[in-house]
C-alpha cells in the first residue's frame, strides 16, 4: 500500500478516541493535552498536516516536529513516549505521531492557566480527568496489598450509591469529606466494586452489581 492510500484510509476513519487531526502544530502546551489524553487512555495517533475536514495540507515546517517533541518531553509530566513516522501524498508530508498508553499514569499537561492536569480521551475529545481517576492511577502504581476493610466510611458510601451519581452527589449524600470520598472511590474502582462513565459532560460512578 502506498503512502497516499494508507493516509486516506486513516483519514476516512475520522477523528475518534485513538485518532486526532492537526492541521498546524505551533503550541506545545496545547498539544501536550492531546498527548496526555492518549497516554492516559488507550493510546492514539496524531495526524499532523491534516485539516479537521480530512484534507491533506502537509506539515508546514520541521519546527512542528520540534514542537511535538516539546509537548511530549518538556510539557508532559512524567514524560510521555512518542514516535514519529513521515508519509507523503501529492507532494505533501504528513507526520503521524503515535502515543502509546502510559505505564506511569497519570501523565499531566498544563491547562490554559498553566496548572498541571491529567486528561483522558473520550470519543474525539480531550477531557480533564476526574480527581477520582487521578487518585485511582496514583493508587494503581502501588502494590495491591490487602483487600479493602469494609469500615463505617465504606458502608456509608456504598449505602448512598444508588444508580449513577456524580462525585458531588456522593459527597453530599454520604456526608463524608470530599477527599475521603475520592480516596474510597479510587480504592473501590481498583478492586472492581465501582465503575465510572462520562455522561452528559460529567463523570458518574456506580456499583458494578
Amino acid at each position: 500500500m502506498n503512502d497516499k492510500r494508507f493516509l486516506l484510509n486513516l483519514i476516512q476513519e475520522g477523528e475518534h478516541q485513538q485518532q486526532d487531526f492537526k492541521y498546524r502544530v505551533d503550541d506545545a502546551c496545547k498539544l501536550a493535552r492531546s498527548v496526555s489524553a492518549f497516554a492516559n487512555t488507550d493510546g492514539g495517533r496524531l495526524l499532523i498536516g491534516v485539516r479537521d475536514d480530512g484534507r491533506i495540507a502537509g506539515v508546514q515546517s520541521e519546527g512542528e516536529i520540534y514542537v511535538m517533541h516539546q509537548a511530549a518531553y518538556k510539557y508532559c509530566q512524567p514524560e510521555a513516549s512518542i514516535t514519529f513516522d513521515t508519509y507523503h501524498a501529492d507532494g505533501n508530508a504528513v507526520v503521524i505521531a503515535t502515543v502509546p498508553p502510559s505505564s506511569r499514569k497519570p501523565v499531566c499537561a498544563p491547562d490554559e492557566d498553566g496548572q498541571m492536569r491529567a486528561y483522558i480521551r473520550i470519543n474525539d475529545e480531550n477531557i480533564v480527568a476526574s480527581p477520582v481517576l487521578f487518585s485511582f492511577w496514583k493508587e494503581s502504581q502501588k502494590p495491591q496489598g490487602a483487600l479493602i476493610t469494609y469500615d463505617d466510611d465504606i458502608r456509608r458510601l456504598l449505602d448512598v450509591m444508588q444508580g449513577q451519581l456524580t462525585l458531588r452527589q456522593i459527597v453530599r449524600l454520604s456526608k463524608l469529606p470530599r477527599r475521603k470520598v475520592i480516596t474510597l472511590l479510587a480504592h473501590l474502582i481498583r478492586f472492581g466494586t465501582v465503575k465510572w462513565e462520562y455522561v452528559g459532560q460529567e463523570f458518574v460512578f456506580f456499583l458494578t452489581n
